[in-house]
């Protein structure tokens, strides 16, 4: 499906497009889901739940190796094709964004989960005095979820996406200790 969404956008997603794509017959989607709609929320959730994955454990790495290493370490296992594809469908598609939701719970659309994490780590390391105390965490977080959705949607593919996003996330936390003052 992220093929499809890369090559078509996800305005001219139809149901025969994407089992084009993978090779099957469309009968087969309608044998798993009843309306084409239902089979884009399972996408979405099983996408959301995947990028949610990825930064799951990073509030546990509070004091652990560099504030910077550890939220690269993290956003950069997020699959930029995963996020690009699942972005561009919920932003052509909103509702889907509750559909998600409904699911899996309030704030797991998207990049929610990712911002949420980012922030509950950069207030644990904040607490730890590897962040400094005036620092906002949640706008770090909103800005860190922002550097990935940027590089995602506009270097996805490139092999400059995963520097340009290290370099940004290092300038980002540039004044920050290695270790607890």
């Amino acid at each position: 499906m992220e093929r499809v969404i890369a090559a078509t956008g996800p305005s001219r997603l139809t149901s025969r497009a994407v089992t084009a794509e993978a090779g099957v017959a469309t009968g087969l989607l309608f044998a798993h889901f009843a309306t084409f709609d239902d089979f884009l929320v399972g996408y979405a959730v099983d996408r959301s739940f995947q990028l949610a994955s990825t930064v799951a454990g990073l509030p546990a790495r509070a004091g652990t190796g560099t504030v910077a290493g550890n939220l690269s370490e993290a956003v950069l296992a997020t699959p930029l094709g995963t996020l690009s594809a699942t972005t561009r469908l919920m932003a052509c598609r909103p509702e889907l964004a509750a559909d998600v939701e409904a699911v899996l719970g309030n704030g797991t659309a998207g990049l929610r989960t990712l911002e949420s994490a980012v922030a509950g780590y950069l207030a644990a390391e904040r607490h730890l005095g590897r962040v400094p105390e005036g620092a906002d965490t949640e706008a770090l977080a909103l800005t860190v979820a922002s550097v990935l959705h940027h590089v995602a949607l506009t270097d996805g593919t490139s092999p400059m996406a995963h520097p340009r996003i290290r370099r940004a996330l290092a300038a980002l936390t540039n004044d920050f200790p290695a270790v607890a003052p």
